[in-house]
């Protein structure tokens, strides 16, 4: 039976075992882990040579303590470096890491190394799932918002015009491996968007959860390690259950992932996918908007809603379009953004809705005129 086991190993760590159908992957959570990646990869993936692909931002911060645990064990093929943000999520960076891979001498029996957030890993990922027509990956998250959330799945892809991560892959990684230690040369921006992906555990599945960051958020955010692996390990776990249950997004369980996405993909992509607006604080005010708009549905209570967005308002993530810097988008934009959403089924719409605090469903029908009118109180009030 499938299922997601937690082994603890040494040092502490933790292993979350992602049991899936063709094979599964373990995630490991704990401290000081790049330094000492050679000899576990050796073990892990015998034969295979790795070629790391980072961000300038994280390879000037940590790629060399990556690199030197390689060479020793002689597993080192090179490195590929992108710019950061969500800009490098292209056509033309993938074709250009592409490229620089083969350069590398990557082949079928190696593997790479997506060493960075959300966006190296989405590229990285996409990039190894094509190569030669598809080699290993292994997921090193350096951020908050990649180690609960993007490093954990197999989702892969590059934004476009039309919307975010519309061309991808479902590419499933060899090993998760998250050095809670990384975390702290985060800025305080990034750490505290990469929250959002975390309280929507809670928000889409665990109202106790919830509560337990209601009460431990500041220490989470303080850097106090025993609070912030327990948020890490929480998240991942649920991640993993749900990617278990429904790996390729077929049964709608993992769409369930997506609470709040829908209106913050949106959001985003009018942004420019830039750091007008990271995808956290995108999520965050999308989160409120799911909340929001379940309410006037009559499914969530206003107590639960408020409660939701009081938390987000607390540790400084913004709630409302008005927050975001610059422009901002009309309804016709927000709904023609919208429409572009994978989540788009037959030309309606789908949203992940709520019930409540940890209660959240998919609602696969959602009727166009009552988001319209939504849509259109929303922008009115910012």
């Amino acid at each position: 039976m499938e299922q997601v086991e937690s082994v603890q190993g040494r040092s502490a760590e933790t292993e979350i075992l992602v049991t899936l159908a063709s094979r599964g992957y373990p995630i490991i959570i704990g401290e000081d882990l790049t330094a000492d990646a050679g000899p576990r990869l050796k073990e892990l993936l015998p034969g295979a040579r790795f070629a790391v692909v980072s961000d300038a931002n994280v390879a000037a911060l940590h790629l060399d303590p990556l690199k030197a645990s390689l060479e020793r064990e002689n597993l080192f093929l090179g490195s590929a470096v992108v710019a950061p943000g969500e800009s490098s999520k292209s056509f033309p960076v993938l074709a250009k890491l592409s490229e620089t891979l083969l350069e590398l001498g990557v082949e079928r029996g190696d593997c790479v190394i997506a060493f960075g957030g959300g966006v190296v890993g989405d590229l990285a990922g996409f990039a190894a799932s094509i190569l030669r027509r598809g080699v290993r990956v292994v997921q090193m998250p350096t951020t908050l918002l990649a180690q609960v959330d993007s490093a954990i799945g197999g989702k892969t892809g590059i934004d476009t015009r039309q919307g975010k991560n519309l061309i991808g892959t479902f590419h499933q990684p060899s090993l998760v491996l998250s050095d809670i230690s990384v975390l702290s040369t985060l800025s305080e921006r990034e750490f505290r968007a990469g929250y959002a992906e975390v309280a929507k555990y809670g928000l889409l599945g665990d109202a106790g959860f919830f509560s337990w960051l209601e009460e431990h958020w500041a220490d989470i955010f303080s850097g106090e390690t025993d609070k912030r692996r327990y948020a890490v390990e929480t998240s991942a776990r649920a991640k993993a259950a749900i990617v278990i249950e429904d790996e390729l997004e077929v049964s709608g369980k993992r769409a369930l992932l997506n609470l709040g996405h829908t209106f913050g993909h949106a959001l985003e992509a009018f942004a420019g996918y830039s750091d007008r607006l990271l995808h956290g604080e995108a999520i965050s005010i999308g989160m409120r908007q799911a909340f929001a708009y379940s309410v006037e549905r009559g499914l969530c209570s206003a107590d639960d809603a408020a409660r939701a967005e009081a938390h987000f308002k607390a540790v400084g993530l913004p709630t409302r379009v008005s927050e975001i810097p610059g422009d901002k988008p009309t309804p016709g934009e927000m709904l023609r953004l919208m429409a572009q959403d994978k989540k788009v089924k037959g030309g309606k719409m789908v949203l992940v809705l709520v019930n409540g605090i940890g209660d959240a469903f998919v609602e696969n029908d959602v009727l166009m005129s009552q988001l319209t009118d939504f849509l259109q109180r929303e922008c009115a009030t910012q």
